[in-house]
């Protein structure tokens, strides 16, 4: 049996110090080594196998952070791991404090083909394992043939399209090896709900964007636009996704996607949950009311839907302690998980032909204010977000 983790890490905006990220956003050497010194002291405490991190301007500022855990945790080796003269030396509890350090360890860094010029910058997304690659990571955001949707209208008659030729930021596929297996990861970081506001031919700013002359309209339509995006890719990456499965390939899919676990975006990427029984339903050729898929049908359409759905890990963690305390996202008073670890049939504990299965979910949300609070500046080193991680374990 082989244990690993595996873990998703959105860092909020790394970049180096005194460098413009967005318009008039920068940090100073002091908030920079703050942000710098917090980012490891949460790499430590995760320790996990493989991190997917999302909001990553610079590789060298990802970089330096995983070596500042790597001395931090190598300290506390020295302080909490006793040597062998003492009698507890082998107990499992001090083999658990071990750090182990990312020496060897693979980084894949995807940045963003958006990526601006100071103040105008766009981040992309990285993978860390302990294990490395097989093969090398792929990055997908320029769309070789653009994801076009056409829209029926009601009548039968055109009702239009939506394009998409580029992703807002790069999906990064990796395969990972765990003992005899190798798992495909995906890490991802959909579109925000932050609107897309027009901006005119010439024009400095959005006119949706000034808020005294406030535009209603305008802005609905910006988080429309958004809206439709985060959708697109979600697709995008459902469509590699089935790539991999098909191929026969364990799949795990970690990262922010910007939206709760029932939304479209979220079941968009899961897939559709099977009915528990088709024969029930009229078919789809239906000649006459009765008409209906048989019991065989269903077992085929059951296997078919199931075979490439998606499992929370966050549910299947509550499912098992039957109780709910994850969230990784605070803002306006409003407490849920935008962050998520998907995993593949190959893993749950349902299946009998699994290959492995999920002991344990952690979450670090402690240090999470809500945005509409006094202690939102400490929000802007810290992340906003809270890490997750799945402890696993392939047979």
């Amino acid at each position: 049996m082989t244990e690993f983790t595996i873990a998703s890490f959105n860092v909020k905006n790394l970049i180096g110090a005194e460098q413009e990220y967005y318009t008039y956003e920068s940090y100073t050497p002091e908030e920079h080594a703050w942000k710098q010194s917090w980012l490891a002291e949460q790499v430590l405490t995760l320790n996990a196998d493989v991190i997917c991190f999302q909001e990553i301007f610079e590789e060298d500022a990802l970089q330096a952070v995983i070596d500042e855990a790597d001395a931090a945790g190598m300290e506390a080796n020295e302080s909490n791991i006793p040597d062998r003269s003492k009698k507890y030396a082998r107990k499992a509890i001090f083999r658990k404090l071990a750090y182990a350090p990312y020496t060897n360890a693979a980084l894949a860094f995807a940045p963003n083909i958006s990526d601006g010029a100071p103040g105008h910058r766009r981040p992309g997304v990285a993978i860390l394992s302990k294990t490395g690659f097989v093969g090398e990571p792929e990055i997908i955001q320029d769309l070789s043939e653009p994801l076009e949707i056409p829209f029926t209208d009601l009548g039968g008659s055109d009702g239009g399209s939506y394009k998409v030729s580029r992703l807002s930021r790069p999906l990064l596929k990796a395969r990972v090896p765990v003992g005899d297996t190798v798992i495909t990861v995906f890490n991802c970081h959909l579109k925000s709900k932050l609107g897309e506001l027009d901006r005119p031919d010439g024009a400095p700013f959005p006119p949706a964007a000034d808020l005294v002359n406030y535009d209603a309209a305008a802005r609905a339509l910006g988080s429309l636009r958004a809206g439709l995006r985060r959708m697109a890719e979600a697709w995008v990456l459902r469509r590699a996704i089935l790539e991999s499965l098909e191929a026969g390939q364990p799949v795990m899919v970690l990262g922010d996607f910007n939206d709760s676990e029932h939304a479209v975006s979220t079941e968009i990427i899961t897939g559709e949950a099977p009915f528990k029984n088709y024969a029930w339903m009229r078919r789809h050729d239906a000649t006459h009311k009765s008409d209906r898929y048989t019991d065989a049908e269903n077992e085929i359409i059951q296997e078919k839907i199931s075979s490439v759905k998606l499992h929370s890990a966050e549910k299947l963690f509550v499912r098992k302690s039957l109780r709910d305390m994850v969230f990784t996202s605070a803002f306006g008073g409003v407490f849920e998980s935008i962050d998520q670890i998907l995993m593949s049939q190959h893993f749950h504990p349902d299946n009998p032909n699994r290959i492995g299965q999920m002991d344990y979910f952690s979450v670090l949300n402690d240090h999470l204010t809500d945005g509409s609070h006094p202690e939102a500046p400490y929000n802007k080193l810290a992340s906003d977000h809270g890490q997750i991680m799945a402890h696993m374990h392939i047979f």
